[in-house]
């Protein structure tokens, strides 16, 4: 009896296990790669804090404020995480101030602009950290209310026109006042100016009034001396001319009557020449204008 021939079947595959796990591992080692990478980049970036000139830094660890010196420009090494540097600007801060208000002597409203120029001094940054935190708070709650407590007391020294006339005198005394203020914060005022001053609509309305009635005045008082000094020249030459015909008849009679009579005469000639000529006891009756009539011909 014959066998049925055996059948041949192919061999099982085996999987390739070793490939398999590279393929997953490589994205696995990408990603590990990738965030140790970022870690360090944070790290590096944390661990070293680089300060520009006019900037200063005051050093916080674990919430504490270190004290002493703050940290200056140039390159540091701080502990990551941990710690935090709050960033100063210490040059010069310009800070233009609207709406300064205060009563002046005579108890007349006033309303200002100012510009303050200030700057932080280093030593006091742990302080102002501690009192108002950043630079814009310093600002709002150091500058501006020193800044109008300081205009108070310049206005009340000087009469509301006064603050116009001698704005000078106004800006001495509050130059000097603000900077003792501030100066009590770690604060220098570098300088100051004054944009502008106003009154109430009442005070400025009444301030013109009185101007113009100043300038009426003016003008009339120097119209009285105008005519006053007019008459005064009249009067003058009056005087003048009648001192000059003294001295002339004066003269005229020392030299002869005869000088007298031909001087009245010519005073009193109208430019024609006389019909007669008298002299002496034989009287010449002459025309003359026809004298000379018949000389032209």
């Amino acid at each position: 009896m014959n066998k049925p021939p055996r059948q041949k079947f192919p061999p099982p595959r085996t999987l390739n296990t070793s490939k398999s796990m590279l393929n997953i591992e490589n994205p696995i080692k990408i990603g590990i790669a990738a965030l140790l990478g970022l870690f360090g980049i944070v790290m590096l970036r944390s661990t070293f804090l680089i300060l520009q000139p006019g900037e200063a830094g005051v050093l916080q660890v674990l919430g504490s404020v270190r004290e002493g010196e703050p940290m200056r420009e140039g390159l540091h090494i701080i502990l990551p995480f941990v710690s935090k540097v709050n960033k100063y600007d210490i040059r010069v801060q310009k800070h233009q101030i609207n709406g300064l208000t205060a009563a002046s002597k005579d108890l007349q409203d006033i309303t200002a602009e100012v510009v303050v120029n200030y700057q932080v001094q280093p030593s006091e940054l742990v302080n102002i950290l501690r009192d108002v935190g950043t630079l814009d708070n310093v600002k709002e709650k150091y500058v501006e209310p020193q800044a109008q407590e300081a205009f108070k007391i310049a206005s009340a020294k000087l009469k509301a026109e006064e603050s116009v006339t001698k704005r000078e005198e106004l800006m001495e005394t509050f130059n000097a006042s603000i900077i003792e203020r501030l100066q009590k914060f770690g604060i220098r005022v570098v300088a100051t100016a004054l944009v502008d001053v106003d009154f109430s609509p009442e005070f400025s309305k009444s301030v013109e009034e009185k101007q113009i009635a100043e300038q009426k005045a003016q003008k009339a008082k120097y119209i009285a001396q105008e005519a006053e000094q007019e008459a005064q020249a009249m009067i003058n030459r009056a005087k003048g001319k009648a001192e000059a015909n003294r001295l002339e008849a004066e003269s005229l009679k020392a030299q002869g009557s005869e000088l007298v009579i031909q001087k009245l005469f010519l005073e009193s000639w109208d430019g024609k020449l006389p019909l007669v000529m008298s002299g002496n006891e034989d009287t010449l009756l002459l025309d003359m204008n026809k004298l000379v009539d018949s000389d032209k011909r």
